[in-house]
């Protein structure tokens, strides 16, 4: 069975046809691809990751690149770093981002709440758009929510 992402999930990271997974307290490496893990936590959860695509693109009304939200429940949403198509795609948990800020490289240093740093090879405005677009998600959750009573 492959890894289920949970609130402890900090972030999914290719290693070819792996995947190191960072937890709060701890490191995993699991045999399954980023992807077939991030397909089957969709699945799980009831949908499948181009259900997942196109509800985030229709939600945020941007289609390049967008967030996947995991668990509605635990406001799992997933930030890639790439098209989810490209195996070089890094996922991480939105809500456990602490703060990025821009490295040495002129690239994105992403600090997460347990102080745990991870480098990322992409530039600090996409990296930025990216983070935006999965806040814009996670509003667009909680405004649907709220419209019911309205």
């Amino acid at each position: 069975m492959p890894y289920m992402i949970e609130e402890k999930t900090l972030a999914l990271i290719p290693r070819g046809k792996q995947t190191k997974i960072l937890e709060y307290c701890k490191e995993i490496i699991e045999d399954k691809s980023t992807r077939k893990i991030v397909e089957y936590n969709c699945y799980i959860n009831g949908s499948t990751l181009e259900g997942r695509r196109h509800a985030s693109s229709y939600l945020i009304g941007d289609y390049y690149k967008p967030p996947i939200i995991i668990d509605e429940s635990k406001k799992i949403i997933l930030v890639p770093t790439h098209s989810d198509r490209n195996p070089e795609c890094i996922w991480l948990v939105l809500n456990n981002i602490l703060k990025y800020k821009i490295n040495s490289e002129n690239k994105v240093t992403v600090i997460f709440k347990n102080e745990q740093k991870l480098d990322l090879n992409v530039s600090y405005s996409i990296f930025d758009k990216q983070v935006f677009r999965a806040t814009r998600l996670e509003s667009a959750i909680r405004g649907r929510k709220h419209k019911k009573y309205l």
